[in-house]
């Protein structure tokens, strides 16, 4: 018998009828298994990352210094390679250099040196980075050096370091972890489909305002006076909808230079400033806010309220 070949169009018909939800009950959900593949390296990863930034903080001294300086680093080094500009190698040894002076500075506190260290490598950064590329190059490791400073500005406190960090890290954390389920339990009109295709307004606020409490309650933890959340409430308001900024802003620069992530060293992540993006930019506002109050430390100027 001679059987005539199924036309282009019937094999489409019968594709989208295999494919189409009830047509094919015992066909099985591979949909499901592919979000699971995808979302539990995230998690994993999340996890090791929170678990060493709080092991950090618990030291201290020598090993808070030296995680935040690998983090600025990485950061650093990944910015640098997105940009695409020549002498790679040469740009990354400026970032090095200017980021492990400027961490032996303000590991004493002298924040001014720090800066001028940063501004002078990132001026060479720009020279090295030629035409169309000096101002990339040089944002480059301003942005980097907010990140190492935030830090050591905020933790340099005794009494009030450890406690702004934590402050800080459930902050952002919780807003990340909310708005990223908020926005797929919700959905709903985008944010800024341009540039971050993926955010909606219903996961931003759902982030922000769980990310305030979440950091109000680490803030004020173990102090008996409940009363004291309220400011350190809605300083977290702004200070989580400047992380959820921090995150459009990479994402821009992202699409600026057709980049889906900024490396691949995170499993489920792609790199420290996909991670990092939010805590930065939260980190350099937390630290300019308490510097602003002018008390004792940046630490008690996010903390000290009555």
């Amino acid at each position: 018998m001679i059987y005539a070949a199924p036309s282009p169009g019937l094999l489409v018909m019968l594709n989208d009828a295999a494919d189409a939800p009830g047509k094919n009950p015992s066909a099985p959900n591979f949909s499901g298994r592919r979000r699971l593949v995808d979302l539990l390296p995230r998690v994993l990863s999340a996890i090791v990352l929170m678990a060493a930034a709080l092991v950090s903080v618990w030291q201290g001294g020598l090993v808070f210094d030296l995680f935040w300086l690998g983090a600025a680093l990485a950061v650093g080094c990944e910015w640098q390679n997105l940009i695409a500009a020549p002498n790679r190698r040469l740009r990354f040894f400026f970032v090095a250099l200017g980021l492990v002076v400027s961490a032996y500075f303000a590991g004493k506190a002298w924040f001014g040196a720090a800066g001028a260290i940063l501004g002078g490598c990132g001026l060479a950064l720009a020279l090295a980075a030629g035409r169309g590329r000096r101002i990339w190059a040089f944002g480059g490791i301003i942005y980097t050096g907010l990140l190492l400073l935030a830090a050591s500005a905020l933790h340099a406190s005794s009494e009030y370091g450890a406690r702004a960090i934590l402050w800080l890290f459930a902050t952002v954390w919780g807003t990340d972890v909310f708005a990223y389920f908020g926005g797929r339990l919700i959905g709903g009109a985008k944010l800024w489909p341009k540039i971050s295709p993926s955010k909606t307004w219903s996961g931003t606020l759902s982030g922000v305002f769980a990310g305030a409490g979440l950091g109000a309650a680490t803030g004020t933890y173990g102090l008996g006076e409940p009363w004291r959340a309220l400011p350190l409430f809605a300083l977290g308001l702004v200070a989580a909808a400047v992380s959820q900024g921090g995150d459009i802003f990479e994402s821009w620069v992202k699409r600026r230079f057709g980049a889906k992530d900024s490396s691949g060293l995170i499993p489920g992540h792609g790199g420290f400033m996909d991670r990092l993006d939010g805590f930065i930019a939260a980190a350099a506002f937390a630290a300019l806010f308490g510097w602003a109050r002018g008390l004792d430390s940046i630490a008690a100027g996010l903390l000290d309220w009555f």
